[in-house]
């Protein structure tokens, strides 16, 4: 298991480097796959992945990448509303076919996981984007090894023994910390790229050790909802982690986390 595990993650960052590297249409059809595959997976729990709400589902991602690759940004809004009519006319007609959960978490998955996954090219398309998008990376697969190390040395209190039994305090401070950390190392090897942010190393540290917290929350709420259902991994695609939201469950909310934050620390702070 370990085997494949780590050869898995040696390719999956293997590809990483040239897809992220290569940027333009590249990135965003490979974005748009992961987000398409999580987005079946996440529906397979909720039992929608095949029918009508899942469906619409499908398709309001498909208009939402459509509205983004023509930077048409402002009707974001228009599609998230009539999503939301479409799910709950499919809701009224088909009575009672549908559970009220299904709908809404239908409605939810496109904002999960298309929506918030989409962070990693827009982050790419920033100004300096090509070195600030590797700041999402850092702060979610540089803390999971951090709080992992930390953890396996340190670790003595629970974090969530309920979600997560392996997780520890210890650990989740060792890897917002070892995230800030990495992510300051990075801003002073590379900051001179960054010509849209002022003091690189600090604005990385802090853009990471706010993603880093945030993105052990969407772990954590990863395994919540898997737990909520009794599945134990979301997938088989990727041999040794699971699904791909197994292995991108933090990802989601570090790329709209390091987004955001790098964008407010620049303007507001730095």
């Amino acid at each position: 298991m370990f085997t494949t595990r780590l050869i898995s993650g040696i390719v999956l960052v293997a590809a990483a480097l040239v897809v992220v590297i290569s940027g333009g249409p590249l990135l965003f059809a490979v974005n748009c796959a992961i987000a398409f595959v999580g987005l079946f997976e996440f529906y397979r729990v909720l039992g929608i992945e095949k029918n009508g709400a899942g469906i619409a589902g499908y398709l309001s991602a498909a208009a939402y990448f459509g509205i983004l690759w023509f930077e048409g940004r402002q009707y974001v809004e228009f599609v998230m509303i009539l999503t939301v009519m479409l799910l709950m006319t499919i809701y009224v007609i088909t009575f009672p076919a549908y559970k009220t959960e299904q709908i809404t978490g239908a409605v939810f998955g496109v904002l999960y996981v298309p929506v918030m996954l989409s962070y990693l090219y827009q982050t790419r398309t920033m100004p300096d984007g090509a070195f600030l998008v590797w700041l999402i990376f850092i702060s979610s697969w540089g803390c999971d090894t951090c709080a992992y190390c930390t953890g396996m040395l340190f670790g003595r209190h629970k974090l969530a023994p309920v979600l997560s039994p392996k997780k520890s305090i210890e650990g989740a401070v060792g890897g917002a910390l070892g995230a800030a950390l990495l992510g300051g190392i990075y801003g002073a090897l590379f900051g001179g790229h960054m010509l849209a942010v002022e003091n690189p190393p600090l604005a990385c540290a802090l853009a990471c050790a706010i993603a880093a917290v945030i993105s052990q929350i969407g772990d954590l709420a990863a395994s919540a909802v898997k737990r909520n259902h009794n599945v134990k991994d979301y997938g088989n695609l990727i041999p040794g982690h699971g699904g791909v939201l197994d292995r991108f469950d933090s990802m989601i909310f570090t790329a709209p986390a390091i987004f955001f934050a790098v964008n407010f620390l620049a303007v507001n702070i730095l």
